[in-house]
């Protein structure tokens, strides 16, 4: 689905990592990107052990896909044998290529990129189902009819990127976020915690990864 006006990623590698030139931030850690993906969304979403039929994901970020393939592999390694409802918002979207170099980084996911790679940003398996909303969020989360069980909050960091985690979006998460949904994301920034509050979310601090000395996480109350 395309919604809204979709740009170039504009990036350019550095120690083997893709970082944004827009923001001036890197995708992931070459050393440590997975255990991150897996630490703060699968963990900090209480996964797998919610997991369930028709259960829903949504993201904003989707980047290359990381979280993604993190969550995908969960998803089947949980036993689960109905699609997981995944949905990302891009505004600056990696082309093909990119993609291919960016998720070469983890082998333990090589499997999920090769079928991700085949079935493109919008697809439909017997264990996933993928939409990827390009443009921005601002214009396409509003307009979204969808709600999602679990939040990745994984923008570019809030003092590059502080469109992406504004008052309005945070309450535009709240709004397509099931009742007792909740949200995950790696930063613990004072003016983010607020905003998600104000929306409506039980907001916790947790023990962050790596050198990260906080995450935060919550629930729609």
């Amino acid at each position: 689905m395309n919604s809204g006006k979709a740009q170039k990623a504009d990036l350019e590698w550095r120690d083997g990592a893709p970082v944004s030139l827009r923001f001036d931030d890197p995708y992931f850690s070459v050393n440590d990107g997975l255990a991150e993906a897996r630490h703060v969304f699968l963990a900090g979403s209480g996964l797998p052990k919610r997991f369930c039929q028709g259960f829903h994901i949504a993201e904003l970020g989707f980047g290359s896909g990381l979280n993604l393939l993190a969550a995908w592999k969960m998803w089947e390694e949980a036993g689960m044998t109905s699609p997981l409802r995944y949905t990302s918002f891009e505004a600056y979207p990696m082309d093909r290529g990119e993609m291919v170099r960016a998720l070469a980084v983890w082998p333990d996911l090589a499997d999920y990129a090769t079928r991700l790679l085949a079935g493109g940003m919008q697809m439909q398996t017997d264990t996933l189902e993928l939409n990827v909303v390009t443009g921005d969020a601002r214009t396409t989360l509003p307009n979204w009819n969808g709600s999602a069980d679990a939040w990745f909050l994984d923008g570019f960091s809030p003092t590059k990127n502080p469109e992406l985690w504004s008052v309005d979006i945070m309450q535009a998460v709240a709004a397509h976020t099931a009742p007792s949904g909740t949200f995950a994301t790696y930063t613990a920034a004072g003016h983010v915690r607020r905003a998600l509050i104000s929306a409506g979310f039980n907001v916790r601090r947790l023990q962050g990864h790596g050198k990260k000395r906080h995450m935060s996480v919550g629930e729609l109350l």
